[in-house]
């Protein structure tokens, strides 16, 4: 995995966006899990990485990484919405040349989190691009209630979360899957479940299989995969539109349904 130097660089980065990252890939590090991409230097327009050299994955690849993960989530964090340490407020979320203010917090429960740092802002946001009806918009408040009441809340701890974790940012290499481009937060662990399987993963079944021989997973997790994507789905219905915006407008009303 050592060897060249990979640069992220954008001359007109948000104040702060490469440190974040920074931050985020060494709290993730520090979980001693699933194998992080090295930071080697930051700066305001840049960020410098170890050059990671892909393989075609494997079973015991995704095996090995599912077992990771489950430990870098079981690293926790201080509460829902916490951002990493050595980062003391909000994040970003989306693409280099576009990324969307990802807003931190320091919530009790994971519901409330949701509902206010990221089910509210995109809704908002998404309204005020005329991507929603009214009946979006009534469905939008009634599982931002539902969230607030605690309708899905557990006694899971706030784990040690990616936020990114889509298929694009795990890496496999000869050290094993390795993580890129976090968004990294203390928030639920099916999120970043959710994320693998939303545009899939190579052997997403032998992950799942060994992250919950660490960590099993909660009764019915699968039937909230379409609550956690909900929110990445929105933000790319924001930049992307197109096939999005139905995508999202389904998984809202499915949320609501449940």
């Amino acid at each position: 995995m050592a060897g060249a130097v990979h640069r992220k660089a954008r001359t007109n980065a948000p104040a702060g966006f490469f440190a974040c990252e920074a931050a985020g890939l060494r709290w993730l590090a520090a979980a001693g899990g699933a194998p992080v991409v090295e930071v080697l230097d930051v700066g305001d327009d840049h960020l410098d990485l170890v050059r990671l050299h892909p393989v075609p994955p494997d079973v015991a690849a995704a095996r090995a990484f599912g077992a990771a993960l489950a430990r870098t989530h079981d690293a926790g964090a201080p509460a829902f919405g916490a951002p990493p340490d050595g980062w003391p407020g909000d994040g970003w979320f989306g693409p280099l040349d576009a990324p969307l203010t990802l807003a931190a917090g320091r919530y009790d429960t994971w519901g409330a989190f949701l509902a206010d740092c990221r089910i509210s802002p995109v809704a908002t946001a998404l309204r005020a691009a005329g991507l929603t009806t009214s009946a979006d918009d009534d469905a939008v408040d009634r599982l931002v209630g539902r969230l607030r009441s605690g309708r899905w809340d557990d006694d899971e701890p706030p784990a040690r979360l990616h936020g990114d974790l889509w298929q694009g940012n795990v890496v496999w290499t000869a050290d094993g899957a390795t993580l890129t481009d976090p968004a990294a937060h203390g928030g639920h662990r099916e999120t970043d479940l959710a994320m693998l399987a939303l545009f899939g993963l190579p052997h997403l079944h032998d992950v799942l299989e060994a992250y919950a021989a660490v960590h099993p997973l909660r009764r019915g997790w699968q039937h909230r995969v379409g609550l956690h994507q909900f929110y990445p789905v929105a933000v790319h219905a924001l930049l992307f539109g197109g096939g999005y915006v139905a995508q999202t407008r389904r998984l809202l009303h499915a949320a609501v349904d449940a």
